[in-house]
């Protein structure tokens, strides 16, 4: 079972580069793995290392924050508003991931309309199901022809969302929208092979209407393998480089030079690490934008929940958590949402944490769309303590997986729930892909969008050469 490494005693700076962050994965590794005698071992005991100290204390959610009509005021939703267009909101945009399961690489880069046929859908179903599922049954879920959709990525529906979002709201409430996307200050996490194709998408398509000077990127550093020879830890680099998940890159934003800006031509000037700090500083709040989130698809802004955000940061909260139900029909792994009766309060416990506990034994999840009011205070203290370092074996070598989830044991944290619980709805797998159709269909179908996608979109060839027909919602 997994026990924290000790903190150097002079410690301000935890990592201060990335030879920093091997180092103390090689030492994690000596300190709690040392009484195994290989890799194989390891793996097979992987479920009991990683395992949740207090897995036996857990029980169902206990005072959970409803978020309703009612416990806001109109001060507060003034707030929130007042929040988003004075750019004191952060939003932090995770690009990075791949879409191993459905084999298509970078999530970002995913064209549902050109990558993905609706017979190549069903055989990815019926096997991942192991159950044969035919075109019909897929089409009739999806509602359209992935043809049918507008031909955008993933990624650039993501931003698109954002920025036609912010657009609308600012005119329903008076606001110049071209000054409020011009406040917006956001973070863009990529990883190294797709780097620079989207950094290059954003600049043909002029960042999506924000300003190119407030939108800060970062590659998430790639890893090798640490393995065991003649009982010694050792970086191994002839071993395949893997991302060690979204804990490690939450960590990586406190390190020197590796968040940075681009100029006009495309160069990188690079922000110390003090630098970003005063940039959080200056923020009521940050967000953490999940890009598998189908429902962001066509609502990604919630100033509601950013209106109790705040709130709560008044009285002290550095992290909002919100939970909904897991999806009965399609369970998915998640962070499990619990009270730990050991810390007497909740927690979301990462699946790899679990061992054991199955997808549809979960009833909460969060939703992984975190509020941090007062980024810079949990920012501040991921310089000076790490994460929780559970591991994955793969391929005979040891990687660490660290989730940005677990800040919720730093800081002081609120779980927070809509007044009517919905079943997450996120693009996982290949038996969510008629979900992901549907939702990007409600977003080709939003009145306006198509004309505000076109405006932005650098090729304008995009749409004209588009089987798209477009019906227009009343």
């Amino acid at each position: 079972m997994y026990s924290a490494l000790p903190a150097k005693k002079d410690n301000t700076f935890l990592f201060r580069d990335h030879t920093d962050y091997i180092e103390y994965c090689l030492n994690q590794a000596k300190y709690n793995l040392c009484h195994f005698q290989s890799i194989a071992e390891i793996k097979q005991n992987e479920p009991d290392i990683n395992a949740y100290e207090n897995i036996d204390a857990l029980e169902e959610l206990k005072h959970v924050c409803i978020l309703d009509e009612n416990c806001l005021s109109d001060v507060d939703r003034n707030r929130a508003l007042k929040c988003i267009f004075e750019g004191k909101l952060f939003s932090e945009h995770t690009f990075a991931g791949e879409a191993t399961r459905l084999g298509l690489g970078t999530k970002y880069m995913i064209n549902i309309s050109i990558d993905l046929s609706i017979d190549k859908i069903a055989k990815l179903m019926s096997m991942e199901n192991g159950v044969i599922i035919s075109k019909e049954e897929v089409l009739q879920q999806s509602g359209c022809y992935p043809e049918e959709l507008l031909p955008l990525s993933l990624g650039t529906r993501h931003m698109l969302q954002f920025s036609f979002d912010i657009v609308k709201l600012a005119k329903k409430h008076n606001y110049d929208p071209q000054k409020a996307l011009s406040n917006q200050k956001m973070l863009i996490v990529l990883n190294e092979l797709t780097s620079n194709e989207i950094v290059n998408e954003f600049i043909e398509n002029r960042f999506f209407g924000f300003n190119r000077q407030n939108v800060l990127f970062m590659v998430q550093e790639a890893y090798h393998g640490i393995n065991m020879v003649n009982s010694r830890f050792i970086y191994d680099k002839s071993s395949q480089k893997r991302l060690h998940n979204h804990g490690q890159l939450a960590m990586q934003q406190t390190m020197d030079n590796q968040i940075f800006t681009i100029d006009n031509k495309g160069q990188r000037s690079y922000l110390a690490s003090e630098v970003f700090g005063n940039v959080l500083k200056q923020m009521d709040d940050k967000i953490s934008y999940n890009i598998e989130d189908m429902g962001y698809l066509i609502e990604s802004i919630d100033y509601e929940s950013l209106a109790l955000a705040l709130k709560k940061g008044n009285a002290g909260y550095r992290m909002l958590m919100e939970i909904v139900h897991n999806n009965p029909h399609n369970p998915q792994k998640g962070g499990m949402a619990a009270f730990d009766r050991k810390l007497k309060k909740n927690v979301i416990i990462e699946a790899y944490r679990l061992k054991g506990i199955k997808n549809h034994e979960i009833k909460s999840l969060n939703k992984n769309f975190n509020h941090y009011p007062k980024p810079y205070e949990s920012w501040a203290l991921l310089k000076e303590q790490c994460l929780n370092m559970a591991i994955s074996v793969k391929n005979d070598y040891i990687y660490f997986q660290p989730v940005q989830g677990d800040i919720n044991f730093l800081v002081k944290t609120e779980f927070f729930r809509r007044n009517k619980l919905k079943p997450i709805n996120a693009w996982k797998s290949p038996l969510s892909t008629p979900l992901a159709i549907k939702y990007m269909r409600l977003q080709d179908l939003q009145k306006g969008f198509r004309e505000y996608s076109s405006s932005l979109i650098g090729s304008a060839k995009t749409f004209c050469t588009s089987s798209f027909k477009l019906k227009v919602m009343a």
